[in-house]
């Protein structure tokens, strides 16, 4: 649906994005990721046609991005972009206005997606009543109320309680289910985890990851193991090139720091009866820490780097 081909961004002497290429399939949640000031917004700017690319091509659907794609986009910056002393029915239905709705449609549109995030009766509300949590979801709504094909979400969860953000998350998931594509950038790596097929890594303006969750995290090597059993404790304790992560009766978590799971595993049976024993795939906040920073989360350098 997305193409992003050689995507170049400079500011003078700075490369904010240097050579990006990616591609957003139809009908997917892409997860876009990176550290603070490795070029997320910058791309997001351009893909939503907010500035132009110094090189390169962003083209939707086939075509080239332009001001008439931009009505089939929904974009929610991080940064709030309401309009503290309107009241949220009237702001609601001038955004849906610019997105070319009707009034009444608007006002209709908006009215339903106030009650479906649990918002009714917010339509004569003044936005600086309300506190963060309340105008991300009404920022939230503004994005969408128009249908767009393309959603495209930064931070979406910033300032919401775990009830709230759990709701977004499954009115997200009823966006991909109704045919939108979706474009999630956050922080959140447990958000990730749960919402995303698809994911790339940007760090200093460049592609470092990219591939379906799944494909990624099987690239990745695990340095976890998770053993049940049955015996005592403390035999578990100093297994030769693992370190002890977490223990509770009949459970252990190590860290492999300089062995193989299948050496740990013999060293295992000889001192208690194994109930499971699995290599864990590490977590996507694992890997992005190792591919962020080139250091594992035992704190040793990735061989990788």
């Amino acid at each position: 649906m997305l193409t992003v081909s050689n995507v170049t961004k400079r500011y003078g002497q700075f490369v904010a994005n240097n050579a990006v290429t990616l591609t957003v399939q139809p009908g997917r949640i892409f997860g876009l990721l990176g550290p603070n000031g490795a070029g997320k917004t910058t791309l997001i700017r351009m893909i939503t046609n907010i500035i132009m690319p110094d090189e390169g091509a962003i083209t939707l659907n086939g075509q080239p991005m332009s001001e008439l794609a931009q009505e089939s986009v929904g974009y929610l910056p991080e940064e709030r972009g309401l309009y503290k002393k309107l009241t949220v029915g009237a702001q609601l239905a001038y955004f849906g206005r610019l997105k070319g709705l009707a009034q009444r449609e608007a006002t209709k549109r908006a009215t339903e997606w106030l009650t479906r995030l649990d918002a009714a009766g917010w339509e004569t509300k003044k936005v600086q009543e309300l506190s963060k949590g309340m105008q991300q979801k009404v920022q939230f709504i503004s994005t969408i109320m128009h249908e767009p094909s393309l959603v495209i979400l930064d931070e979406p969860f910033s300032g919401l309680d775990p009830v709230n953000a759990q709701l977004l998350i499954d009115t997200v998931k009823s966006l991909q289910d109704s045919g939108r594509t979706i474009i999630l950038s956050t922080h959140q790596m447990d958000q990730v985890e749960k919402l995303c097929d698809d994911i790339a890594l940007i760090n200093k303006g460049h592609v470092v990851l990219n591939g379906s969750v799944r494909e990624v995290r099987a690239q990745q090597k695990s340095d976890r193991v998770f053993v049940e059993y049955r015996g005592d404790d403390t035999l578990l304790r100093s297994i030769d090139g693992t370190e002890l992560i977490n223990q509770s009766a009949g459970r252990t978590e190590l860290r492999l720091v300089s062995t193989t799971a299948d050496v740990v595993l013999k060293q295992l049976v000889e001192l208690v009866s194994i109930t499971r024993f699995d290599l864990a795939e590490p977590s996507l906040n694992d890997i992005f820490i190792k591919t962020v920073t080139g250091v594992g989360s035992n704190g040793s350098q990735s061989p990788e780097r």
